[in-house]
């Protein structure tokens, strides 16, 4: 008889902890496998310190074999699940396809970057979602510092060193902070910039306040960091259109710029709406115990999910980093529990606070609800983030610690270009290996 065969599909927070906790209490007793576009757990929380120079790629790129012995993994981008058929298919690196039976599934695929209607956005932003967008990102900042010494043209110097981020998010707010730092220090050591004004710096977001979702407290020293550095914050402000030339927001400025960097959220993986089963603004709805009405062979967890919160009745969790770490675990437990070891449990979670790496010395942070800024709440961010990271944790410290004491690298590889992270794409974490042609061909 072959053992039972669970597959879990995406490995995020939600997938990786699922995969680790099915792992480590089955030893080999089952056939786990998971099925991800690459071969790494991807730590996204940091990957705004990647574009910015202050730690390499793979610091926060997690090996999936490495740390997960009793895994299978299958390179590959799931396109489709047959539930009633109990099959999952999906296409590998070469484009071939591939078909797999399952007893249990873990639907973990994660989430993509947002879209909103305006006009040329899709075409001239770009978004901030997987590793070759930051790659990218780090490249471009890098390229149109150096391209601003070497025009003749002053508007064309100052539009290369104008940089508007849209989304006051996490991310958002992550990205302005490290990247003001990091092209002041570029334009420090360019020769022909010296005597130029400083990059500047836009953060835009309609809503009232910087970090609306998180406590006040935090938005205010967040909000406090951004401005000192000369990033200019315009809350109740949004993009109109988009152009090659910059960016028209809905207040009637134009902005000359060549970077507009798009970080207004995320959206579940379209598969979900492929599975024709009931959603919650895109997200598969699921009970308590993650499990899909319907089908309990199936659960479901991290952005894709539409997870009742039982500390919120009526509600749902948050697409976060936290929640998805957290129900990767329950859901691989009750994967277990469905197996006869232990009792099926419900999601249930009080978040413990939150952190916010405004670069340099400078975070923000509410452990335990607790408000903290400054160097302390550096330490916490930074500590935290460490005993969260499932490996790499030794290489993360040194690059911090390297980063304090010596002058950033500041090289452009060009490895990505830029049509190879379109903004619109179902897959931010896989670069775009053939261009696209408007019309085709």
């Amino acid at each position: 008889m072959s053992p039972v065969r669970i597959v879990i599909a995406g490995a995020g927070f939600a997938g990786y902890q699922a995969a680790r906790t099915l792992s480590r209490t089955l030893r080999g007793a089952a056939d786990i496998v998971l099925i991800n576009p690459n071969d790494y757990f991807l730590y996204l929380p940091l990957l705004p310190e990647v574009a910015a120079g202050v730690l390499e790629p793979r610091r926060v790129s997690v090996s999936l074999t490495g740390t997960l012995p009793h895994v299978r993994l299958v390179l590959g981008e799931v396109h489709g699940v047959d539930l009633d058929a109990r099959k999952i298919t999906w296409q590998d690196p070469d484009g071939r396809s591939g078909e797999m039976d399952y007893d249990r599934l873990v639907l973990s695929m994660g989430s993509v970057n947002k879209l909103l209607p305006i006009p040329g956005v899709a075409e001239h932003a770009h978004g901030f979602r997987g590793m070759p967008e930051a790659l990218y990102l780090r490249d471009h900042v890098t390229r149109q510092i150096e391209m601003s010494g070497t025009a003749a043209d002053p508007g064309e110097r100052r539009a290369r060193r104008t940089f508007v981020v849209v989304g006051a998010g996490y991310t958002g707010t992550e990205v302005a902070a490290h990247g003001v730092l990091f092209t002041d220090s570029l334009a420090r050591k360019n020769t022909s910039l010296r005597e130029a004004p400083r990059p500047r710096w836009l953060l835009l977001d309609i809503a009232p306040r910087v970090l609306p979702e998180l406590d006040e407290k935090l938005s205010r020293t967040a909000d406090r960091v951004l401005r000192k550095r000369g990033v200019e914050v315009r809350t109740g402000t949004s993009v109109k259109e988009a152009t090659s030339d910059g960016v028209l927001l809905d207040d009637g400025e134009f902005i000359d710029t060549r970077s507009l960097i798009w970080c207004v959220g995320v959206r579940p993986d379209p598969l979900v709406e492929q599975l024709g089963l009931p959603t919650e603004r895109g997200r598969l709805r699921v009970d308590q115990y993650l499990a899909v009405p319907g089908y309990p062979d199936v659960l479901a967890c991290g952005d894709a999910a539409a997870v009742p919160d039982l500390t919120r009745p009526g509600q749902f969790t948050p697409m976060t980093a936290q929640h998805a770490h957290r129900q990767g675990k329950v859901a691989g437990h009750n994967v277990l529990a469905s197996l006869g070891r232990g009792t099926a449990k419900p999601y249930k979670h009080h978040d413990l606070g939150f952190t916010v790496d405004l670069g340099g010395v400078q975070a923000a942070a509410d452990p335990l609800h607790i408000p903290l800024s400054g160097p302390l709440a550096n330490a916490v961010t930074r500590g935290y983030h460490l005993m969260a990271m499932p490996g790499n944790r030794v290489r993360v410290a040194a690059d911090w610690l390297l980063d304090a004491v010596l002058p950033r690298q500041g090289v452009q590889l060009g490895v990505v270009p830029p049509w190879a992270v379109p903004l619109d794409t179902e897959s931010p974490e896989v670069a775009q290996t053939a261009r696209v042609r408007p019309g085709g061909g």
